[in-house]
């Protein structure tokens, strides 16, 4: 089981949405009357409670916070207001920007290790080391907040200055560091590498302005129009700016290839194809994706699906299908509304039905098909249905208790402290080094039976490994322990292999 890992930079939004300018300020409005009526209303009410509430009424909160969400949840739920502070992380979420420390680390409930800090970042130069356990934050305590509290007081603490509290190995006492947040580029392409000889692997975690020009320059990097196969992970992957899902799929996609059609209320249908100066490469490709994979992720994998591109392999995922404009308000502050609806290229919505109709999708016992180019049938109702179904692991009990109490990355820590010379990226998990780490456990009172400890031995070397390279080279050499055995990843391997 993979623990949380968060990268200490700042919040992003899940928005696949594109800025264009805000509407005709000069444009009338229809209803004018009824309109001014129903805001003299409003605003009755609002001075009924500014002057006979128990609690003082903050306009922000009355407004922002409750009137304008509101509308939006009546009118359209997956429109999004955003207020200052939200929207310039919009912004900056487009330009790969991210405020921060630069430390990669993995929470656990109560515990927050640090995995890796990034060269140039204050974690680093700070002096914040990999094996650190950071135990609170501005005089919050850890030990007692679960998952989603840490995730939240961690996602607070990269805005402004933050003393950091740390238990290190081998020293006396509590180490004490103050942080102050720095602009970091947080790159949407974090991942590529060679799985086997010939086959690439690239990991794009959103869609943002560079993530096309970032996709392709790892493709070039892996061995470019050489490779064998390539497998595209948008696992996880919320979706972004809608003009780098585009120029994505035109990656792979022949010129005049449609990629996807957008048909909204008051607008004609839309369809977007591969410009004709395109040149994509034609290695075998495999697009993974999960319950989270949305928007323009979603995109890119129906129109790899529909036009018989490559294999889809995962999970169906979230079904969000919606053309999102980005409106600039007064305060800095911004609107994204839905104007419009996806269709991949055979005639699919991906967007999953809106609340209203969610039971009656969720009792159908069928779901609309469609054909692809080459007359395969898929089918619709909302997300991308893989070709091929493959869900990651479960945990068996043992592996829950090694992964809840931190066990292999707190090993990994004090092994390093008398072997780091003898870790690197070849380096092998023997016999006396499972022995020792059984004895560690042991001595932390977990003793699993013999059956289980036998059951689990690969899995633990696997995970042994790959904590000693997170905390010796880097988070991105211990996933690609993980990643080359991740059975999604198997089965787009296996894929390549078949005619």
């Amino acid at each position: 089981m993979r623990t949380l890992a968060v990268l200490l930079l700042a919040a992003t939004l899940p928005l696949a949405a594109q800025p264009k300018p805000p509407a005709n300020p000069n444009r009338p409005l229809p209803n004018t009357e009824e309109l001014e009526r129903e805001l003299k209303r409003v605003l009755d009410v609002f001075l009924i409670a500014s002057e006979n509430a128990a609690d003082p009424v903050s306009p922000d909160a009355a407004f922002y916070g409750g009137a304008i969400p509101g509308m939006l949840r009546r009118l359209d739920p997956h429109s999004i207001f955003f207020d200052k502070e939200q929207f310039q992380q919009l912004q900056e979420m487009e330009r790969s920007v991210t405020k921060g420390f630069g430390s990669v680390v993995s929470v656990l409930p109560g515990r927050v290790i640090v995995l890796q800090t990034l060269p140039g970042t204050p974690s680093q130069k700070a002096g914040l080391s990999p094996g650190d356990e950071i135990v609170g934050v501005n005089n919050i305590p850890f030990a007692n907040l679960d998952l989603e509290q840490l995730v939240q007081v961690l996602s607070m603490t990269r805005q402004q200055q933050a003393q950091i509290a740390v238990r290190r190995q081998g020293t006396a006492g509590l180490m004490f560091f103050t942080l102050t947040p720095e602009e970091l580029q947080s790159p949407s392409v974090d991942r590529s590498f060679l799985l086997e000889p010939g086959i690439g692997y690239v990991r794009a975690t959103s869609f943002d302005t560079n993530t096309a020009t970032l996709i392709q320059e790892a493709i070039e990097g892996l061995g470019g129009a050489k490779l064998k196969g390539l497998v595209l992970d948008l696992r996880e992957n919320p979706g972004g700016v809608l003009q780098a899902g585009l120029a994505t799929a035109a990656l792979f996609l022949k010129p005049g290839t449609r990629i996807l059609s957008a048909r909204g209320r008051s607008t004609e249908t839309e369809n977007i194809e591969v410009p004709k100066e395109a040149k994509p490469y034609e290695f075998k490709l495999a697009v993974l994706v999960n319950s989270k994979t949305a928007s323009a992720s979603e995109i890119v994998a129906g129109a790899i699906q529909d036009n018989d591109r490559g294999m889809v392999i995962g999970e169906t995922s979230y079904g969000k299908g919606l053309v999102q404009r980005v409106f600039p308000l007064s305060d800095n502050a911004g609107l994204a509304l839905t104007t419009a609806f996806y269709y991949t290229p055979s005639g699919r919505s991906i967007q999953k039905p809106l609340k209203d109709n969610e039971l009656a999708a969720a009792t159908a016992t069928t779901r609309p098909e469609f054909k692809t180019v080459g007359g395969r049938t898929v089918r619709g109702g909302g997300g991308i249905e893989p070709d091929f179904v493959v869900f990651p692991e479960r945990p068996g009990r043992f592996r829950y208790v090694l992964e809840t109490s931190a066990a292999f990355a707190g090993y990994a820590t004090e092994w390093l402290a008398g072997h780091r010379a003898d870790s690197s990226r070849d380096m092998e998990i023997t016999g006396p080094m499972l022995d020792e780490f059984q004895l560690w456990l042991s001595k932390r009172n977990i003793r699993p039976g013999l059956a289980e400890w036998s059951s689990e031995r690969e899995y633990i070397r696997r995970r042994l490994k790959q904590e000693i390279l997170n905390q010796s080279i880097s988070v991105a050499s211990g996933d690609e322990i993980e990643l080359r055995n991740d059975p999604v990843v198997r089965r787009a391997l296996a894929g390549f292999q078949e005619p």
